[in-house]
């Protein structure tokens, strides 16, 4: 039997589902998920979480494993240190993250919304599952919050609303750890707010605008603010794997009744609207794929519950690809998935040749500006240069400098007995390069400068050297 599953309820598609006619919102009163998917989104949920709160403590050879901080150009990224000057490779990062995001979505749909987003694991794993446990479930949180102010309401609603605090409290303190690093929060928390002012606004912010969104914004960051949903149109396909409603299984709805034979000209589909009331973004996904839809997974459950309840099969809401109810045709790879994986694997590619070609030390020579060569004695010329050093290690390293191909050159460093470079860190010197004039043979000579740390060739830097045009080697 083949229904047209877009003939029932066209007019979603004009509205969402939290918004009335008058524009007013529609506050969305989940029910209690249960079953076997939303038993592994716990689990996968606990797993994101401890990452997420023990990932500023987890140190590598005393260094921080990840740590963002922008407000002094300084990044470590899986224990490896970035510098603004491996933005390019930060920048492929970022350019290939959102090719592997358009073809995780272009196969598999909204997956990563529903169990691994931010949003979703602290809205539907923290702050909802503390919100059943003060108020209860979907209808005694309606009661509750029709009912009259009596001391009950106000001990419940009060406790509800200090407790999302003080987890706001302790994601902003864990976000900005991984912006600061624990050092930092701990000098921000344990000094006067005026030591620390710009922190402690940071904080401060941070707080109220994750308490504002677990609150009370909730699913409309989703709806109405995230860009990923939005898009999610563009990168689905008819052969994407998404949560979807079996309705050539389903269709046409009817309720149970006692007479069998009734039942039997319908689908499975009983229109229990069970899939509706779990749905945390308000929803009916029999009506198919909608942008408010996370693919959280709640309704299948729910679905599958009620089918056995009336000793039918379970999947009539379940993950599987528009083509692959109404044809049957399964398969995932596409030319369009084809395309996004040959681009994603050349991306990936020259990410890894980077990082394994990506040197120790990283040096930037420039001569002073305004300033021409000296003549000295014995016949040399001199040239004077301004240098920054990068060590994007975890260990000091001392430099030795050599003009490669002109063994008779001197490298004179000013104020400096030796090139010391602590880790991760950089130094800024001045030197002179002195060269005999006969290794001139033009106004602008181009040398090869060779940095060496132990006998061993950290870098090579080309720099300019300028000088009278005298005689031709």
């Amino acid at each position: 039997m083949s229904v047209d599953l877009y003939k029932y309820d066209e007019e979603y598609r004009d509205t969402i589902a939290t918004v009335d006619e008058k524009g007013n919102r529609i506050w969305v009163y989940p029910k209690k998920p249960k079953g076997n998917f939303h038993k592994w989104r716990v689990v996968v949920s606990v797993v994101l979480l401890t990452i997420f709160f023990a990932g500023p403590f987890i140190r590598v050879d005393g260094h921080e494993f990840m740590l963002i901080n922008v407000f002094q150009r300084k990044f470590i990224i899986f224990g490896i240190p970035i510098w603004p000057q491996d933005f390019h490779i930060l920048a492929l990062a970022m350019i290939a993250f959102v090719v592997f995001i358009v073809l995780f979505t272009t196969v598999f749909g909204r997956i990563w919304c529903g169990w691994a987003c931010p949003q979703t694991v602290f809205m539907e794993m923290v702050f909802r599952k503390i919100e059943y446990w003060i108020e209860g479930d979907a209808n005694q949180q309606r009661r509750l919050n029709a009912a009259p102010w009596t001391g009950q309401k106000i001990f419940k609603k009060t406790s509800k609303q200090i407790i999302f605090v003080l987890i706001s409290l302790l994601i902003s303190h864990t976000v900005m750890a991984y912006l600061i690093g624990v050092g930092g929060v701990i000098d921000v928390v344990s000094q006067p707010p005026s030591e620390h002012l710009a922190g402690f606004i940071g904080l401060m912010v941070f707080t109220g605008i994750f308490y504002f969104i677990f609150s009370w914004f909730r699913e409309q960051a989703c709806i109405a603010v995230c860009p990923y949903g939005r898009l999610q149109g563009v990168f689905l396909g008819n052969h994407s794997i998404a949560v979807i409603y079996d309705w050539v299984r389903g269709e046409p709805r009817g309720r149970v009744r006692k007479a069998t034979e009734e039942r039997e000209e319908k689908g499975d589909c009983i229109d229990c609207k069970m899939c509706v009331h779990v749905c945390p973004t308000g929803i009916d996904i029999r009506n198919g794929t909608q942008l408010e839809c996370v693919n959280c997974t709640a309704c299948i459950d729910a679905c599958d519950d009620i089918m056995e309840r009336v000793n039918k099969p379970k999947g009539l809401i379940k993950y599987a690809s528009h083509i692959g109810i109404s044809e049957g045709d399964h398969k995932i790879w596409t030319p369009r998935v084809a395309g996004y994986s040959v681009v994603l694997t050349l991306l990936l590619s020259i990410i890894v040749f980077m990082l394994g070609t990506r040197t120790d030390i990283e040096a930037t020579v420039l001569r002073v500006p305004g300033m021409l060569y000296q003549e000295q004695e014995n016949n040399r010329v001199s040239n004077l240069y301004n240098i920054t050093f990068i060590n994007k290690t975890f260990r000091d390293i001392t430099l030795e400098m050599e003009v490669d191909g002109i063994p008779d050159a001197d490298i004179r460093m000013v104020g400096e007995g030796e090139i010391f470079i602590p880790s991760n860190a950089s130094l800024n010197g001045v030197f002179f390069i002195e060269i005999p004039k006969e290794y001139i043979s033009k106004s602008k000579t181009q040398l090869r400068l060779r940095l060496i740390s132990d006998g061993e060739l950290m870098d090579v830097v080309k720099t300019n050297f300028l000088g009278p045009v005298s005689v031709t080697k």
